[in-house]
């Protein structure tokens, strides 16, 4: 949920980086869109992988 709503806050900086004043605030926002995807990402499918076949039962 704080992933979420953080890249829902972040979308419209983002998206307005012609404006005047947004020509660092847009490049940081991508940035730190980009790693909320990859850490949920990371989170919610590889970490459980991992876990399962380190512990697998044999």
């Amino acid at each position: 949920m704080t992933a979420l709503t953080s890249a829902l806050a972040l979308i419209p900086l983002a998206l307005r980086g012609d404006l005047p004043g947004n020509e660092i605030q847009s490049p940081m926002a991508k940035v730190i869109l980009g790693g909320l995807l990859t850490s949920t990402m990371l989170n919610a499918f590889i970490i459980p992988i991992v876990y399962e076949w380190m512990h697998r039962r044999k």
